[in-house]
This record gives structure tokens, sequence and C-alpha cells, in this order.
């Protein structure tokens, strides 16, 4: 044994009796793991899985903190009978690095259904102490017997695959779990039918579900939530409208009929639905491209409610086809991105009305803007820019004290409609002057506008693209914004029935003079800190709006248009997020990269561009990953009987003459080239590293399938390939720990009949003890 100060050794050694007799390889000096006898050579072993070949793994443990052994005579005190330690460390040395013993005692070891034998001893190492020391150090223990045997049996695992399915019930449970992962349909189980349709009610309309339980103390609290989400959705309403270039009446429409829909159909408490700033951008960026809302603006509007229509079509068929994992293809990374150069540029549009400026650039790009902003500077208006400024920094300062302090939530909520009233007031008063205000408004509810959806003609494709467009958008934000709330307050919120309540909410509101709508964050927040507890607040902010429509349309006459820009300005303020920007920078570059190209995509060229960029890097992350998985080189954790990456851990050791290779990802057709010539790759730095450190070439490659979720045929295609190129060069090729879809695959298929039970292993450690391959011959 080797000598090392401080440690005691613990011994294993290996003897399997699988396979004939094979003659020993050549001989060639071979250096274990971690250390040996100085200027020694060490001849390599004979293969770990042919006859009586062994394996050594040697345990050095810190001194005072020797091995157990079985024997209940030996004294606690003896360096070979104490417990072993949890902070040993394992050392894997080739088998022929170790001196012979006379006489190992044995182990029965069951591998496959058969008889492997196990022997190890246990020896204590006499610490090293300097000349100087040697007087003052106390005696050393008596050393114990030559050899202290335990014996114990271990039982190796055989790889089992899953109960045979016929192909009708596969195919079943497969398109179950891919469309109904949540098992929407668990609660009709063992119902009566009258309890099923009541059920079925509340499941399609969950008013009826918590509407039996409303109370006029939750009524109490949603009043107070709805007035308070009413003064900050009728001056949002009216300047998203012209974010989209619509009429002003048009965004409070919105903000009626669309809200009272989402209480009866959706499935969030505290959802606030009205127009939201991005979905207006793109709206009106994409239809602007092809007519002109100041030359054709009913031809405009009715692309706008066709554009609705089918945006709410869309989103409605993912909801009921139980698609919504389609909405998942735009990353946060890249909507970080996208969210922030559509901030920046919906600000940059607000410069006309911030500066009073009449003739402005339809153009959305940021050099277009700026340089209309500097060719039109004579029509700059010194007091449209004071107005502006002023109320800017009122709304800017508001929104500061709110998110400081969240009890003075209805700070922030209240000041919107605020500088309405005063700035309405100032306008007022100074009639007369270079101030641009709204002008007349229409009184009364929403008019019906089925008869403006148009199915036909040379802009169907427009509106057809335009609504994909817009739905995605307002979806993702919907959906994120609900189900944030909704983990704030512990219940939960159905993805796909809120797709089917967004898209026939916009589908309804396209039919009575609303464009699309959705959950904006800026009014969840604020119903979420008013205290709301339903969907009831929804018809309250409706209600409230609904009066505005009936009686107090009038009074919005003299409203100035800088403060409908200063509003939409404070609004999407908050979606440049650049914390989380730096968040990706630190935590991953290349998705920090997919968020910057979706950023510049939006400033300098188009909302349009930026959309297509953001979703285009998505899918290109998505294949990336799919066809260049993660895979990685493994070795055994001191200590342990588990095997994890070199890279990761440093403390792992490689087990010469094994190759563990790990996949960490499914095998498919588009991916299985791609590993086996990784895994090739691996194997030839193996061997280079080998010949140059003068260990043993490899024998064997053992393939941690425990992170395969899946294999295709092309997959198993592969795997026989790589086998049949492994034995080719004498290289065994053994699977360790496969799933059971990836194992039910293989034993379906001729790879199965290949590899056989005996080179499926229950884990890399078993797979390393026993796994059989065949002798090298000399």
């Amino acid at each position: 044994m080797y000598q090392m100060h401080g440690v005691h050794e613990y011994r294993w050694e290996f003897h399997s009796t699988y396979g004939s007799e094979a003659e020993s390889p050549p001989k060639s000096k071979c250096e274990p793991a971690t250390r040996r006898p100085e200027g020694k050579g060490n001849p390599c072993p004979p293969s770990p899985f042919s006859s009586r070949a062994f394996a050594s793994l040697r345990v050095p443990i810190k001194a005072g903190h020797p091995p157990t052994t079985t024997n209940p005579s030996s004294n606690n005190n003896n360096p070979s009978s104490s417990a072993l330690d949890c902070d040993q460390s394992l050392f894997l040395p080739c088998a022929g690095c170790c001196r012979e013993r006379a006489k190992p005692p044995s182990v029965a070891m069951v591998v496959n259904n058969k008889v492997d034998t196990l022997t190890y001893d246990v020896e204590a190492a006499q610490p090293r102490v300097s000349g100087a020391s040697a007087a003052a150090a106390p005696s050393p223990p008596p050393p114990p017997p030559p050899h202290q045997r335990s014996t114990f049996v271990v039982e190796q695992h055989k790889v089992s695959a899953p109960e045979r399915r016929s192909t009708t019930r596969a195919l079943g449970q497969r398109l179950a779990e891919i469309f109904f992962p949540d098992d929407p349909l668990h609660q009709f189980k063992n119902q009566f039918f009258a309890r099923k349709l009541v059920l079925a009610l509340q499941y399609f309309f969950p008013i009826f579900d918590w509407g039996s339980r409303y109370s006029l103390k939750l009524l109490r609290s949603d009043a107070i939530a709805g007035l308070t989400i009413a003064s900050l959705a009728i001056p949002q309403g009216i300047s998203y409208a012209k974010l989209a270039n619509l009429p002003p009446i048009i965004g409070l429409y919105s903000s009626f009929v669309p809200p009272l829909i989402y209480a009866l159909l959706g499935s969030s408490r505290d959802l606030a639905v009205g127009p939201v700033s991005i979905a207006s951008l793109v709206m009106g960026s994409m239809l602007r491209e092809a007519v002109a809302p100041e030359q054709q603006p009913i031809l405009y509007l009715q692309l706008a409610f066709t554009a609705t229509f089918f945006a709410g079509l869309f989103q409605a068929s993912l909801g009921f086809l139980r698609l919504g994992f389609i909405v998942d293809f735009l990353s946060k990374a890249t909507l970080t991105g996208f969210m922030g150069g559509a901030a920046i540029i919906v600000s940059l549009q607000q410069l006309k009305g911030l500066l009073g400026i009449v003739h402005f650039t339809t153009h959305m790009g940021f050099v277009d803007v700026m340089a209309s902003v500097v060719r039109r500077h004579r029509e700059w208006e010194w007091q449209t820019i004071v107005m502006g400024l002023a109320f800017l920094a009122i709304l800017l300062g508001t929104r500061q004290i709110s998110a400081r302090n969240p009890r003075l939530f209805w700070v922030s909520a209240a000041a919107p409609l605020t500088c309405v009233i005063a700035s309405t007031v100032i306008s007022y008063f100074c009639r007369g002057n270079a101030i641009s205000i709204i002008g007349d408004l229409p009184r009364g509810v929403n008019p019906p506008s089925m008869n403006m959806l148009h199915f036909s003609g040379s802009y169907v494709a427009l509106s057809i693209k335009t609504g994909i467009m817009t739905g995605i958008l307002s979806l993702t934000e919907g959906i994120a914004v609900g189900r944030t709330f909704a983990s704030i307050n512990n219940y939960h919120v159905d993805g796909n029935k809120e797709m089917m309540a967004i898209g026939v909410m916009n589908m309804a509101g396209s039919c009575a003079s609303c464009y699309v709508t959705t959950g904006s964050f800026s009014r969840s927040a604020v119903n979420y800190s008013a205290g709301c507890r339903t969907a009831v607040s929804n018809i309250i902010m409706a209600t409230a709006v609904l009066i505005t429509l009936l009686f107090l349309m009038p009074l919005f006459h003299y409203t100035p248009n800088v403060i409908l820009s200063a509003i939409i300005i404070t609004a999407v303020a908050g979606l440049i997020d650049v914390r989380g920007a730096a968040k990706l920078w630190k935590v991953d570059k290349l998705d920090f990269m997919a968020c910057l190209a979706a950023f510049l995509g939006v400033l300098l060229v188009s909302v349009q561009v930026g959309l297509a960029v953001a979703v285009g890097i998505s899918l290109f992350k998505i294949l990336l990953q799919v066809t260049r998985p993660n895979t990685v080189v493994k070795g055994v954790v001191p200590g342990t009987q588990s095997y994890r990456s070199i890279a990761q851990y440093r403390e792992a050791v490689r087990v010469p003459p094994f190759l563990v290779v790990g996949v960490e990802s499914a095998i498919y057709f588009a991916n299985s080239t791609y590993l086996v010539e990784r895994i090739m790759r691996y194997l030839r730095e193996e061997e280079e590293r080998a010949a140059k450190a003068n260990l043993c070439s490899v024998r064997c490659v053992v393939l941690d399938m425990s992170a395969v979720s899946a294999i295709d045929t092309s997959g198993l295609d592969a795997l026989a390939e790589l086998k049949r190129v492994l034995d080719k060069r004498n290289i065994e090729l053994v699977l360790a720990n496969p799933v059971g879809s990836v194992t039910e695959r293989m034993y379906n298929s001729v790879v199965g009949e290949m590899f056989g039970s005996d080179r499926l292993f229950f884990s890399v450690a078993e797979a390393i003890a026993a796994a059989p391959y065949k002798a090298v011959q000399p």
C-alpha cells in the first residue's frame, strides 16, 4: 500500500467471473488517477470485465477516522475499526497500480443474474513525523491484523422496460400529455350528471363559481378598486387610441365592452382589461404602412376592427386547441429588448404632441423621428412645451412616490385623471392660443361595427397579419400579468382558458367598435394595490366608463393633446427594464445578445422588423439547443458512487480505462449525428491525454442516459452506428440509467438486441463495476 501521511487506506477489489478467459493486454506504463509510488511504473491491468480482472478503489480517510469493519471483537480505539467518516475522498488508480494481496476476502455480487466476487482489505498507514517531533509524538497504536474481513452482498439492479402498451393507448397518453398536461377534466370524474352540468358551467363561466360566494364586503373592496382604475383607464384609453391612429372615442369604447366580457369568462381576479401601449403601437404602425388614417379614416377604421377580429379568433383558437405553448416561443430576453425598444419609439412619437409639431413623419425609426423633430423646429410651440414638461414632471414624480411607498398607490393612479382635468381647465381659459385640443367627442355607448368587418379584398392579408402580431403580443402580456398576480395571491390561472376569454373578448369587441385589448400591467397593479377581490372591479370600471360616455364627453372638448402625450410617455417608461438587461448580461450572454438584437431592430428599423427579429432569435435559440445539446465528461466524486461532470466538480476524477459521457438532452434526428461526432471527439481527446500522461487507453465508453428524456428512430440508429464504430476499435459501449420511454423504444427495436440486457445498467457505478465487454487481444 502507498505510504500517505495522516490517512488510512480502504481498498476494494472487484473480481468478475463474467465472460470467457482472455489473455492479458500488452504491457504498458499506466499511472493511477491520483498518485503512485515514486520512481515506479505500473503495468496496465487486464480488462475489468475479463476473467480474473479486478479494479481497485483506494479511499484515504483522515487520521483518527479509519473505516469500520464488521469484526465484533474489534476495539473502537483501533484505527481500523472506527466509523467511516462522511468527508472521505475517493481515489481510483488502475488495478495494476496496487500491490497484489494474498488471500483477499470475497463478497458475492449479483450482476444481471450473474454472481461476481467483491474483495477488499483494510490497512492503516503510519503517519510520518519529523525528527524534531519524533520524541514528543505519542507512540503509534498497535497495527491491526493483516487483513480484517467484512462480508456483505451487493445486488445490482437490472434495467427494466415499462409495461407494454398498445399503440392506441400509447398514442392517447402521449396526446393527453401534450394537450392536457393539467388534466382539466379531473373534476368531472365520479360525479352525477347534474353535478357535471354545474361544473361545466362554472368551468366555462368562472363568474358562476365565485359569484355564489359574493358578499357586500367584497363589493366594497371591488368598488373602490374599480373606481380607482377607471380614473386611470379613461385618460389612458383616449391616449392609446391616439397611439394606434384611431379616434380617441375608440379608446373609451374599448374600455367599456371588453371588461364586461372578461368578467364573465376570465379566471383572474386582479387583471384589469383595456387597451395597452405595445399592441396599439404595433397595430398603428402596421396599418399605417398601407393606409393613411388622415386620408382614408373609414378604411383605416375598418382594417383596425377586422384585425381585432382576427386577433381574437387566433387567441381563442389557441386556447380551444390547447396550443398555448406557441406563445412561449417569445422568450423573456427577446421580449425585454422588444419592449424596451418599443417604449423608446413610442416616447419619441409623442414628441409631436409634446412640442406642438403639426407636420410630423409617419415613419417609426429612431433616425427618421429625430430628423423630423430637427427639421420641424419652427413649428415648436413654447406654450405646449411648458405645459407638457410640467405635467410630465408631475406624472413621473407621482410614479416615483407610489413606487417608493406602495401604500400611496392612489397618488399615481389618480394623477393622470387629475392632470387631464387640470390641463383641460388651463386650456379652456387659454383658448385661442397655439395649444392643440382633442375637440368634440361623440356621446353615447358603443355603436355596432359588424358591418365594418371586411373578409375579402386586397387588405385581408394585412388584417390577418396585423391581427396575429397584435394577438400574440396582447396574449403574452395578458397571461404574464394574470399569472404574476395569481402567484402573489396564491390561486391558479388556466392559461388556455385565459386565451379563450381574451380571444372571445376581442372578437366581440370588434363587433362593438373596439380594437385590441388585453390585461394591462399598470392598471392591474393599481387594481391589486387598491384591494380588488374579484373581477367585479372590471364591471365597476366599465360602469364608470359608461357614465363618462353618456354624460361627461363634452367636458373633454378642451383637453389638450399634449397631456395625452405626457400620459403615454409615463406609461411606457416602465417598459424599459435596464436592470433586467443587466441581469441577462450577468447570467447568460446569449440571452443578452438576443435582447440587444430585438432592441436595436425596433429602435433602428421598425417595430415589425424588431418583432420579427425577436421571434427569429427565439426560434434560433430553440433550434440551437435542440441540434447542439450539452454533453459532459463525467468522473466519480470522491467518497461516493456518484458520477458528475469533471468541469463542474473539480474533485471528480476519471476512471481509467473508462470514458463516461453524459448526454443532457433528448436524442432526435436533429442532433443524433452531432452527438456521435461529439462522443468520438471526447474519445480522441481522452486517448491523447492518456498517451501524453502514459496512462491506459480507453477500453470502454459508458453513456450516461439519465438526462435523455426521449429518443427517436434516428437516435437509435445513431447509437447502433456508434457501437459498430467502437467495436471495430475493440472499445465497448454500454448504456447507463436509460429512462422508461428510451428503454421501451430500445427493446422494441433492433438496437435493443444489439446491446442486450447485459449492456444496459442501472447506474454508471454499476456499469463500471460489471459492464461486460471483450478483452483486448495481445
